[in-house]
């Protein structure tokens, strides 16, 4: 028996990702088509955007905790939510959610360690950017962070906002990101962390200037080898 997997969404490119790598990679685990249990819970992402617009981190929480509860109900063990912007509300989360949760920045920065990178470049909405989600969490393994400055910022976000999370990919979307990260390995950045889970559908090693850390795919996966180690 493997454990039942809830997946707290947000975005439907970004959830969509995480959930198709749990029913892809699981094969490699458990056996041809097998995967863990899975069950996802997604609000309409129009109402995490109203509350991220206005800084209400509380409203932010209490869309994830609706989510935790339905999935509880659903049978879940634990939860995961591939998306880091909201985050944010994390520490208001835990303690009031009926489930475990992974952290997906906690995840980002074991799998750093774990490769030996030091100092990382954080790509993402300008939400996450400004906040503390990966600087806690990266300081408390010994690495280093280096952010866009604030124009990168604001087309990053841009094409997120506008674009990814839409499912529309461009050369330009691609070229801006690409850019962004050469500036910051020029900064002395050894890695770069695809810090928004749609990242990873346009950006990945084979066209980053830096090795990719992608937030989507790693958290995933964490959710996997959890499910089986603990069912």
């Amino acid at each position: 028996m493997t454990q039942h997997i809830g997946i707290v969404g947000c975005s439907a490119e970004g959830a969509s990702l995480c959930y198709r790598t749990i029913c892809a990679d699981g094969a490699a685990l458990l056996g041809t088509h097998a995967h863990p249990e899975v069950s996802m819970h997604t609000p309409s992402l129009a109402g995490y955007v109203a509350c991220l617009e206005r800084g209400d981190m509380t409203g932010v929480g209490d869309l994830m905790l609706a989510s935790a509860d339905r999935l509880a109900r659903a049978g879940a063990d634990f939860l995961i939510c591939p998306d880091n912007t909201i985050h944010q509300a994390f520490d208001y989360v835990a303690p009031r959610s009926p489930l475990p949760w992974l952290h997906i920045a906690e995840i980002v920065a074991l799998e750093a360690v774990n490769r030996g990178y030091q100092r990382l470049a954080l790509t993402g909405t300008k939400w996450l950017v400004d906040s503390d989600v990966y600087p806690q969490m990266l300081a408390a393994h010994g690495l280093g962070l280096e952010r866009p400055d604030p124009a990168e910022c604001v087309e990053i976000n841009r094409i997120i906002m506008d674009e990814l999370v839409n499912g529309i990919f461009t050369p330009d979307g691609v070229a801006c990101f690409q850019r962004t990260i050469a500036h910051m390995k020029q900064a002395g950045c050894d890695a770069v962390i695809l810090g928004c889970t749609e990242i990873p559908l346009i950006i990945d090693d084979t066209n980053s200037a830096l090795p990719t850390l992608d937030s989507t795919r790693l958290l995933a996966r964490a959710a996997l080898r959890r499910a089986v180690s603990d069912g």
